[in-house]
Formats: C-alpha cells, structure tokens, sequence
C-alpha cells in the first residue's frame, strides 16, 4: 500500500478543526451559558460522527486495496500461465530452467525443464547473437512462432503467427503476374518463308504456347507476329521455375525438326500488386533476357532482384545490318553535337576494350571532333603495353591518350563519354568519371546482367557478336570518310578480334569474318598482331604449373588453381582456362588464383555445353555463355574452390540460376 495512505494525512486538519471547535464552544460559554451547551454538544456530534468515519473509511479501502492486489496478483498468475504467449528461460549453458505451461502444449511436451535450446531449432544460434528487441520467425513443430529475445534476462517471448503466415503466403501466391514472351529472330526467318511454311511456323509456334500455358492454367493472348502476353499468378509461376521453364526447350526442340533456329525469350512481372507497375517490371525483364542474347527468361521483382533461367544456347548472329547503320548514325549525330569525345574500356583493359576503344576515337575524327582514350598506364598487360609502345611511335595519336584525372579536368557538359567493352559501372576504369558526365553512350558484347549503367544516350549491346571490336569495326563503315583508319588503329581492332575469339575458333560468325577482311583492307598487319600477342617463356612456365594442379570436378569439368601466396595477372590467368579448354575431355574449364591487388579471380571456359556465364553470375561475375569470370574479394582459394563447387551443382545439376 502507499505510504502516503498509511500515514492518514487527513488526521492533521481534523486535529485543528477539534482545536477550534473546542476554543469555539468555551467563548460561546461564557458569553451566554445555554448557547454555549447546545453548540458544544452539537459540535462533539459532528466531531465524533466525523473521526469514526474517517476510521471506517480508512479501514474499508484498507481492505479493498488488499482484495484488489491479492485479485491482481492471482489474474497476473493466471495471465502469465494461460496467456496464448510462450515463455522460456535459458541459463547460461543454454538449457531451459523454466517454461510456461502454453509453451509446453504447443511443443507436445511434458517438461521442457533441461532441454538444450538449440535442440528445438538451430535458428536459435542466430537469434541469440542480436541484440534485444530483435525478433526472428522460427519454425517449431510444424507452427510458425515470432521469437523475441531478451538478452539480460535470458528471456524468450513467443507469439504463434502461424495463420498470419498462412494468409500471407496465400495472399502472395494469389497475386497477379505478367509475362511478355517474344520469339527470337521471327523477323529474320519470316523473311525468306512463302505464306505456307510461315503459316505453318505460326500456327506450330502458337499451338505449342497455347498447350503449355493450359497445362498450367495460365490465360495466354498472341497480340502479334512475334510476341505473346500472359497472365497467371504467382503460385503457378513457382511451377514454372521448378520446370525451369520448359517451354524454351520445346520450342527450340520443335522449331529445329523444321530446320529453324527459333528461340523464345520471356520477360516475367511479380511481386507487385499494381498491374502497370507489373506490366513495367515485365517489359523491363523481357529487355534484360533479349540484352543477354535471348533464348532465356528473365524473372524481375519491384526490389530489383533478377533470377534468370535458360540461356543454355549461344545468341544467333544477326546478318540484318541495318541495327548497325542506324546505331551509326545516331553515333554520329551525338558525337556531332559534342565538343570532344572521350572513350573508356574496363579495368585492366585487354586488346578488344583498346582496340575498340581506339575505333571510337577514330569515328569523332571522322566527324571532326577531337576524340580521346581513357586508359591507367599502371595497369596495362603485356600485350596492351607493346601496343602503346608502337602508338608512341605515332606522337599524333599517342597524344589522344590521356589518364582519367586528365579526363575529369577536361571534362565538360557537351563531352560525349563512349563507355566499350563492359555496361557495369564497378568495371570501368574510372567510375567518378562515368558518374560526372552528362552524355553517355554504352557498346558491348557482353550479355546484360543486373548492374547496368543508367542514364544512356545510346546502349549498342549485341551478345551475338564475338567482340567488341566487331561492333565498332561495323560503326565505322557507316561514318563519315573524312579520315582513313591508319594501319596502327585497323591493327589495334584486329587484335582485339583476334584475342577475343582466340584466333577465329570460338564465338566466330561471318560478320566477324567481314569486320577482320574491312580492317584487312585498311592496312592491318597481321604479323604486327602476332608479335602483339606474343608472351614470355616466365609466362608460359607459370601457366603450366597451373595446368599441372587440374582435377575433374565432373565429367567434362576442368579446375585448376594457382598458388595461395603467388599473384597472377587476369590474363595469365585467362590464358590458362583458353589453353585447359583445348585439352581431351574438357568442355569447361575454370581457373582460380590470386590477382595482382589481391583479390581471388576465377576464370570460365566452355565449349558451349555448359552456361559458364550463369555459374559466375552466382559468384558476383558474368560473361558469356562460353567466356565468362568473377572476382572474390578478401578470400582464400580454397574457400573459393568451393564456393565455385557448389555454383557448378546449383547450375549444372539442376539447381535455380539466378
């Protein structure tokens, strides 16, 4: 009870009044006797009558407070044991001492008392490593419980969410979908087909998708010649993906009988509730699976997450060159309309991100603009230094050379910055100067992944072809001849043709052919090329040592790896996986060592049975189908061997891509 109650304060004022009363009643007596009597008995009435009830008060609250804090003690009992919440209390061993009798139904247990915590659940390990406050979802006895811990009291709360979850889960496998599916290279092979065969293709082509999209329940529209829109929900898309999506394999499968090189790419929306923000996302996939060469589904959610399924075929060349001309001329009006050009490859630049690099510089010229190269002359191999050493022997064009911190003072609000060879941002040679410049431009073969460079004037990426330098090689037919290529420049192009199909040998189409016979007749030197891409006896040796420490992780899977303590350039490194691909029985090959700034980098190869691009894409990297590599900060080899060991499963042996 409170103290102020106990010491009956109200005592104090009933003194005085008793003083004054008193004082009242002997003045009255001797001013007039009876007035004097009838006043001071009426007074000790009222005096009497008021300090008994003051007494009787007392006492009754007295007596309500104590019924009232025992009837609160017994329903806070009674709460704490039959309140649907459950409670336990682990010692510092993390046994349970005590729980509450909610916590043992729901457990199916007669006593919890001594059992180890980390028995009813691992989860628990993680939970107990936050701070309080924290709650986790973990899972017991097939119920779905908040877990709350409090760290000073060894205190767990547990709140039943199992029907939240449940409505949850049916909420979300309710909600609408969007797919856009659109069939590969239809333009081209309509092309030369008569009404029949076309309408036989059509009609083949639809037959398949209406009967895949009713084997699923999933209400399907052809809205024209090469694209279909779908609507389902999110439950059924799950099925899909446990297919991995079969209907790619089946219209490939189908279209091939008819000697048909038709793929299907699809664009999926999820994860949204609103239809035009579904309708985005699903466009929006539909370009990220057609950048990555098509043939594949691209699934994006509103968070920006992507998981990708398909891409197991290598994108088909496309022989319309009527993308290239207009890609020119709209290269051409921006560079015009720019006061320089500034061009910058990736990292540690190899002979395609130079040799494409020294093509646009040539095209500003051609339009009369100064044009310039962004390269760190501290991080240039082999092949690429020889090359700067003929260029300085040519002071013209030596000087069209520059460091990025010249670029960025250079740097102004009409300067066109041509990004080649890579479309992320974390690649290039110098992100603050891709982050400061107004007007940017991206060309690239590689496949598209998550990480794009935004705000672009203009993106060229054509998966199909074998270089980068291909693809400028085609710009600069188109531009105009106010300058003809030097044979320095032509041969900077070839070479970065010529590494990046590894002499004509893989990723190889005829348009590749026509870019080397144009640059063949502008005066490059082959035997120039050669002596380029010449290496050293120091370089051999290393690469054979790592060629010594393969094992076959799989059938037809190649790993070999580096020393721990010894740093290798990414060429070398890349060079080994060319060379292990060359070898009987391999049809992928991977490499793993130590780069020069520490970082652990993994090298990918493959003939084209296996998707080595989705492999490093699980380990932060990317590429192509058959030419692809990732980079593993702060690690060790081993640790990396293995991280690649379990991408290989996930991917290889039926795992989801992502």
């Amino acid at each position: 009870m409170a103290e102020f109650f106990r010491k009956r304060q109200i005592l104090i004022p009933l003194f005085f009044l008793s003083f004054l009363g008193l004082i009242s009643a002997l003045l009255l007596l001797f001013w007039h006797i009876w007035i004097g009597v009838i006043v001071a008995l009426l007074f000790a009435i009222v005096l009497i009558i008021g300090w008994q009830m003051e007494k009787r008060i007392y006492e009754e609250t007295e007596k309500h407070i104590e019924t009232l804090s025992f009837r609160m003690k017994h329903v806070g009992e009674e709460a704490f044991l039959e309140l649907p919440i459950g409670i336990l209390i682990v010692n510092k061993q993390w046994k349970i001492d005590w729980a509450n009798p909610y916590m043992s139904r729901e457990l199916e247990c007669d006593s919890l008392i001594g059992e180890d915590l980390f028995k009813l659940s691992d989860e628990f390990h993680l939970l107990v490593q936050q701070e309080d406050n924290k709650d986790q979802i973990i899972s017991l006895s097939g119920k779905k419980f908040k877990v709350f811990y409090k760290h000073q009291e060894k205190l767990l709360y547990f709140f039943d969410i199992t029907e939240q979850t449940e409505i949850e889960t049916l909420y979300n496998s309710d909600r609408s979908v969007i797919l856009v599916l659109f069939i590969d290279n239809y333009d081209e092979l309509a092309q030369g087909m008569d009404d029949q065969t076309r309408s036989q293709l059509n009609s083949l082509v639809t037959s398949l998708v209406n009967n895949w999209g009713a084997g699923y329940g999933i209400y399907i529209k052809r809205i024209s010649s090469d694209r279909f829109i779908a609507v389902l929900n999110e439950s059924i898309l799950l099925e899909l993906e446990k297919t991995k999506f079969a209907i790619l394999d089946d219209i490939r499968e189908a279209t091939s009988k008819l000697n048909l090189a038709l793929t299907l790419s699809i664009g999926v929306g999820a994860g949204s509730s609103s239809l035009v923000e579904l309708g985005q996302l699903a466009q929006s996939s539909l370009d990220l699976a057609l950048g990555r060469g098509g043939d594949q589904v691209a699934i994006k959610q509103p968070s920006g997450k992507v998981k990708f399924f398909g891409g197991k075929t290598n994108p088909a060349e496309k022989r319309n060159r009527v993308r290239a001309r207009v890609i020119s001329h709209a290269l051409r009006d921006l560079i015009q309309d720019s006061d320089q050009v500034f061009v910058m490859g990736h990292k540690l630049p190899d002979m395609d991100a130079i040799g494409a690099s020294v093509g646009v510089r040539k095209m500003a010229e051609m339009n009369q603009i100064n044009g310039y190269v962004i390269v760190n002359f501290d991080e240039l191999d082999q092949s690429v230094t020889r090359l700067m050493e003929e260029v300085k022997s040519k002071p013209q064009l030596f000087e069209r050379f520059i460091s990025p911190e010249e670029a960025l003072s250079k740097l102004t609000d009409r300067t066109l910055l041509v990004v080649v060879d890579t479309h992320k941002p974390s690649m290039v040679i110098d992100e603050k100067l891709l982050n400061r410049a107004e007007k940017v431009v991206v060309i690239d073969h590689h496949r598209r992944g998550e990480e794009f460079i935004s705000n672009t004037m203009l993106v060229y990426m054509e998966p199909y072809a074998s270089s980068t330098a291909e693809l400028v090689t085609e710009l600069l037919e188109y531009q105009p001849k106010h300058d003809k290529i030097s044979m320095l420049e032509a041969t900077a192009m070839l070479a970065g043709i010529i590494v990046d199909t590894k002499s004509f040998s893989l990723r190889t189409g005829s348009r590749t052919f026509e870019a080397a016979s144009y640059l063949r007749t502008n005066g490059a030197d082959t035997v120039l090329v050669q002596r380029l891409l010449k290496e050293d006896i120091d370089t051999y040796i290393e690469r054979s040592k790592i060629v010594q420490t393969v094992e076959f992780f799989r059938e037809g899977i190649a790993i070999g790896h580096g020393e721990e303590t010894n740093p290798y350039s990414q060429v070398l490194i890349a060079q080994t996986a060319d060379i292990l691909l060359t070898m009987k029985g391999v049809s992928a090959s991977f490499v793993v060592a130590r780069k020069d700034n520490g970082d652990v980098g993994i090298s990918a190869r493959s003939l084209g049975d296996i998707n080595v691009q989705l492999i490093m894409e699980k380990l932060g990297g990317g590429g192509h189908l058959t030419n692809a590599a990732c980079q593993i900060k702060e690690g060790m080899i081993d640790s990396a061997i293995e991280q690649l060991k379990l991408a290989i499963i996930e991917i290889v042996e039926g795992g989801q891509p992502t």
